[in-house]
């Protein structure tokens, strides 16, 4: 008798317990064939059984339909509908673009459940969407930023009450305070934290307490991540009843048949190219051109957002022909971001993202084949997050991070945290001194064309210093150690501005850009050089008309200026002043709010006197002070 071969135990028919066809159908559209480790792991627990889940599966696993598939199979198993004004499933994200990308699974994820598809496109009008007999899953995604307002998330729930909400903390906590919102013990079945230990390092430790405290008790609750911080482990006591710890690893085998565990997946190729500073964006500009198949997609890393911005007018003019360059960062208006976002999802051209740390935790970009790291991440952990945007759900994938040759024990760092990286061997990727001084006099002449694009080096040049002088691997990124002069033709500055941490630089400070004249250097905008001009010619010819005090303040102001350094000390003390101005206007229409009617009156009277005895000390100034001439 010839045996049954043995059934795959996470082929989607054979989980436990059954999924629903709508879902195999799914998911099948989705590309999966077979459950993933994590998907086949958090199931049973999740999904069949009454167990709350502390997910930890390296990035790229995933982990969103993982957590998604339960929370639909648990609403739709429901006797009824859910009730008008009751939540019965809340998925909180740490950013707007990884809400909006969990809202978007979802929606793709429900066009296969009839019912639900059903109210899908009343969702997008203005009427009251239709009531149904049977449950179906009506999303709501909150993201904050300047795309909706919270009257405007209101409007929504009342008019279609959503079942299914996706959010950020700050958005949710103001919708849950709205006494038309419930969550009530009969029909509130799940509670979602993706990306749970980046919810707390960006701060919303707060909000997840009052979120919790908003939702029944009994409850299924999943915090899913990548790696599961001591802070992580505080919302576990708080907030998860006797939690099972899900940890899905990848191993491999090294040299000698040793197995080691893996903290990306397999498919993901991790390497390092140790250059100087002026050599890393040639190094960029080779591997987009050189590496064989070209890249579709790739996204590339920097510290800051000011960076960003700044190369983002750079860069188009150094890439290779064909390729479209999207900037995203945090600083960005809300729609902006998720205008960017889009474009580079749905981008046909081989595209490069242009990004900080915002784009490298959670966002599931398809098909992203490269990730340039210019610019270490100041926290290690970030490092794996960044790296695990390529090589996605079995996809082949190239990590590259750029290291400068003082930071090469950054490569043992990563090997002690289980995270070993690879010298890059690529016959193609060589760049020489005279290449890299050749991209720095395109950049150069880029930025002559607009002294707008210098001010934007101004600035980000020393963000970037400051971004590399905090480092959580201090002993490593060294700002004594860095070389002013390469940096310097690295960013095609003009002139190396004036900073604390350049003060021992004793090279030329216009770092090899030559004689410029700065009078005549001019913005591209019409207007603002108009403005440059007037305050250049006030300068030069200066009032005549002006008091010695006024004179005085002027050069007090000038030599300020000039002695500025770039830190955000004078930036900080001018907050902090306009706060205390603040304070004290509120703390004294407080005062005056509560004051009787003759206390006001007194009040009044008191100013008067005051403005009299101010009138006649000047006065008395006027008629009887000699001016100063000076000492004899």
């Amino acid at each position: 008798m010839v045996p049954e071969p043995k059934k795959d135990p996470r082929a989607w028919d054979a989980l436990t317990p059954s999924l629903a066809d709508w879902i195999i159908d799914a998911v099948a559209s989705f590309g999966f064939g077979r459950a993933t480790p994590v998907q086949a792991s958090v199931w049973p627990l999740f999904g069949g059984g009454n167990k709350d889940v502390v997910v930890e599966a390296v990035t790229g696993s995933g982990k969103t339909l993982a957590y998604l598939l339960p929370l639909c199979h648990r609403l739709l198993r429901q006797e009824e509908p859910t009730k008008k004004g009751h939540i019965a499933a809340i998925v909180v994200a740490p950013t707007r673009e990884l809400a909006i990308q969990i809202h978007r699974t979802l929606t793709s994820l429900i066009a296969f459940h009839p019912p639900s598809a059903e109210i899908a496109p009343w969702l997008s009008g203005e009427e009251k969407r239709p009531a149904t007999s049977t449950p179906a899953i009506v999303p709501q995604l909150l993201s904050g930023g300047s795309t909706t307002t919270t009257a405007q998330d209101l409007s929504f729930f009342l008019r279609h009450s959503p079942n299914v909400v996706i959010s950020t903390p700050g958005r949710l906590v103001e919708l849950l305070s709205s006494p038309h919102v419930h969550c009530p013990q009969s029909s509130f079945e799940c509670l979602i934290l993706d990306e749970a230990d980046r919810l707390l390092d960006l701060g919303f430790k707060a909000d997840l307490q009052s979120i919790i405290s908003r939702i029944p008790k009994q409850r299924r609750t999943g915090l899913f991540s990548a790696s599961v911080s001591e802070a992580v482990t505080e919302i576990i006591r708080v907030g998860l009843r006797n939690p099972v710890k899900v940890a899905v690893r990848v191993k491999s085998s090294k040299t000698g048949g040793v197995i080691e565990e893996r903290r990306t997946p397999a498919s993901l190729q991790m390497s390092y190219l140790m250059t100087p500073a002026h050599h890393k964006i040639p190094s960029l500009v080779q591997l987009l051109d050189k590496l064989d198949p070209r890249p579709t997609k790739s996204i590339v890393f920097l510290s800051t957002c000011a960076s960003v911005d700044y190369f983002t007018n750079v860069l188009p003019q150094l890439l290779p022909e064909g390729y479209n360059l999207v900037p995203l960062h945090g600083k960005y208006d809300g729609k902006v971001r998720e205008k960017n976002f889009a474009r580079f999802l749905n981008s046909t051209q081989p595209s490069v993202l242009l990004t900080t740390d915002v784009g490298a935790r959670g966002l599931d970009f398809p098909n992203v084949d490269l990730v340039v790291q210019i610019d270490p991440p100041c926290d290690p952990k970030t490092f794996l997050h960044r790296c695990g945007r390529a090589g996605r759900a079995g996809r082949r994938g190239l990590s590259v991070i750029f290291l400068q040759p003082n930071e090469e024990d950054y490569i043992a760092f990563l090997d002690v945290r289980k995270t070993p990286i690879t010298p890059l061997l690529h016959p193609k990727v060589s760049v020489d001194d005279a290449e890299a001084d050749n991209i720095t006099r395109c950049i150069r002449e880029v930025v002559r064309q607009d002294r707008a694009l210098h001010d934007k080096a101004q600035r980000a040049f020393p963000s970037w210093v400051r971004s590399y002088s905090k480092h959580t691997a201090s002993s490593i990124f060294r700002v004594a150690d860095l070389d002013w002069a390469s940096l310097g033709r690295a960013w095609g500055l003009l002139r190396l501005p004036r900073m604390p941490e350049a003060r021992a630089f004793q090279g030329d400070r216009s770092l090899g850009a030559g004689d410029m004249d700065w009078d005549a250097f001019a913005y591209a905008n019409k207007a603002r050089e108009k403005q440059r001009q007037a305050t250049l010619t006030a300068t030069v010819t200066p009032d005549k008309a002006k008091t010695k005090e006024e004179e005085i303040e002027a050069h007090k102001a000038k030599r300020k200026r000039n002695a500025e350094a770039w830190s955000d000390k004078h930036d900080r003390e001018d907050t902090r002043v306009a706060r205390r101005d603040k304070k004290k206007r509120r703390r004294e229409a407080e005062r005056k709010s509560h004051l009787t009617e003759d206390e006001r009156l007194k009040e009044m009277d008191l100013q008067r006197l005051l403005e009299e005895v101010r009138r006649k000390n000047k006065e008395v100034t006027r008629v009887e002070g000699d001016e100063f001439e000076g000492f004899d």
